[in-house]
């Protein structure tokens, strides 16, 4: 069996261009990301999870919407005293910074993409999970090369349709290619249809009790958030303990295979 790096993925926002949302100042976003983590630092990522659930008695998964708006499963934090949560989110924040991974993504801004692509292509735009997870998987695939290993992909399980759409786009990867024009998409050094299918070595659907998709969950809300919002808090707080790709990659590096915000142009990072 070959050495693997594993990319656990959740998705957040819109996928569908065309989809008319409410526009709130940071959520006109389309991402897929999570975390990369090599294959014997899984064991270590869970039972620093199972720790930290167990001590706030935590039977349900984590996930980042419910803590930040403290409802459902997380209601019972809008009930904590002051310290009492603070210790939480110290904890949770301990939690996410300790375990042996780095957050990666691609996030497409709604809009920019909007302005860029249905002009010339109306309807005929596709589906924005088809962009975001071919190219982090393409980057994700780069950087497990570097290491000498394999990829294994584990998307959250989203839907029937959603998830034959991923299993599609994988395919695809691995027997054509990157689906881009090779004009536009040449500055980036994509991989070959053949280097991808050396490299991309399983895909696995994971559900939301798996500890690792919900680490990626929790790391990929700010990872999105801080495309726009760059002293959104657990944004800075991620880049302060250098838990992203980008913090151990040079400019000409990054753009190659970093975290990817696309469609960006329009927006002002505050």
């Amino acid at each position: 069996m070959p050495l693997t790096i594993c990319l656990y993925l959740d998705d957040s926002g819109t996928r569908n261009p065309d989809r008319k949302t409410q526009q709130r100042q940071f959520d006109d976003w389309f991402a897929v990301g999570g975390i990369l983590i090599n294959e014997e630092d899984e064991n270590k990522a869970r039972d620093l999870h199972d720790s930290f659930c167990e001590k706030w008695g935590i039977t349900y998964p984590l996930h980042s919407c419910e803590i930040r708006s403290r409802q459902h499963n997380f209601s019972w934090l809008g009930s904590l005293d002051k310290n009492s949560f603070e210790e939480f989110m110290r904890e949770l924040t301990d939690l996410i910074v300790g375990i042996p991974a780095q957050g990666h993504a691609c996030v497409i801004d709604r809009p920019g993409y909007a302005k860029r692509y249905q002009e010339k292509y109306g309807r005929q735009t596709w589906m924005l999970c088809k962009t975001a997870f071919t190219v982090i998987c393409e980057r994700a695939a780069k950087i497990a090369r570097a290491k000498g290993r394999k990829l294994r992909i584990f998307p959250e399980r989203s839907g029937r349709r959603e998830d034959s759409l991923i299993q599609d786009y994988y395919n695809e990867l691995r027997t054509k290619g990157m689906p881009f024009s090779g004009d536009t998409s040449s500055k980036y050094q994509p991989l070959s249809a053949e280097e991808l299918k050396d490299t991309l070595y399983s895909l696995k659907f994971k559900a939301k009790s798996s500890a690792l998709a919900q680490l990626a969950d929790l790391y990929l809300y700010p990872i999105a958030r801080g495309g726009y919002e760059m002293g959104y808090r657990p944004y800075t707080i991620l880049r302060a303990h250098k838990k992203l790709i980008d913090d151990e990659l040079d400019d000409e590096t990054r753009n190659i295979i970093g975290i990817k915000y696309s469609c960006f142009e329009h927006v002002r990072r505050g």
